[in-house]
């Protein structure tokens, strides 16, 4: 390395949602309130690129069980008037899509609203929006 050259990250996908990312999960469900000494961790993201964002489906390796998580905030800043949250928020869905809590604690993305088939019942549990 010379002079003038400087070391820089080609990783663009730094603070999304990715393989062996840690997530907060927010709904009230036992499976993701009860402590346990790991936190829970992404193993597989559901679309093309292998990155998250919100709205997408991932796999979570929570307790030594794997369970599917809908992304409901992240810490990367998307598109523009979306929130930008201080952790990675997911909530934890059965395989057919119905959420296996029954409240969500925080503050969903009003984008979600536009995807609504999806996701209806997500969105039925969730107490406010941002």
């Amino acid at each position: 390395m010379g002079e003038g050259s400087c070391l820089q990250s080609i990783t663009g996908a730094c603070r999304a949602i990715q393989k062996l990312t840690r997530v907060r999960v927010v709904d009230n469900s036992a499976l993701g309130n009860t402590p346990y000494h790991r936190p829970p961790k992404c193993i597989h993201v559901y679309n093309k690129t292998g990155v998250g964002k919100v709205g997408d489906t991932i796999l979570l390796a929570i307790k030594g069980e794997k369970k599917k998580a809908l992304i409901v905030g992240h810490k990367m800043p998307g598109p523009p008037m979306t929130p930008r949250f201080d952790s990675n928020n997911v909530v934890l869905i059965e395989d057919n899509g119905n959420p296996i809590g029954t409240r969500i604690k925080t503050p969903i993305p009003y984008i979600l609203r536009q995807r609504e088939g999806e996701f209806s019942k997500v969105l039925a549990i969730a107490r406010n929006f941002v």
